[in-house]
């Protein structure tokens, strides 16, 4: 098993940033990738990036590309999801899950393990 802690969420003006972790711990060595997704209010849950977890390769999704960035740190167990020029259409909970599997998913069925989720309110 894998447990995923998210944190870092909070309220923010558009514009602002904001930071989001993803703590990994069990059995972190058949992790291969950590993915960050988000549900808006009556909507369903999208991808916004991954990162694998062995090599250095990171997806993101057209809406949130060249504004956020994922990073790990490996020695923490530790995904982080940089969130630059937030609008409020990037309001929504954020989850980060843990992929078993080779590659990278960017659906949501293709992860295993899940956080509990973050809120993040982003206000005009």
């Amino acid at each position: 098993q894998v447990q995923l802690v998210e944190s870092g969420g909070g309220l923010v003006q558009a514009g602002g940033s904001l930071r989001l972790s993803c703590a990994a711990s069990g059995r972190t060595f058949s992790i291969d990738a950590i993915g960050w997704f988000r549900q808006a209010p009556g909507k369903e849950r999208d991808f916004c990036a991954a990162i694998s977890w062995s090599v250095f390769r990171t997806y993101y999704a057209d809406s949130v590309k060249g504004r956020f960035t994922i990073s790990r740190d490996n020695a923490k167990n530790t995904v982080y999801l940089q969130m630059n020029s937030l609008k409020p259409e990037d309001t929504a909970v954020y989850y980060c899950a843990a992929d078993r599997s080779p590659g990278v998913a960017v659906k949501e069925g293709g992860y295993d393990y899940w956080g509990q989720g973050t809120q993040v309110t982003v206000s005009s």
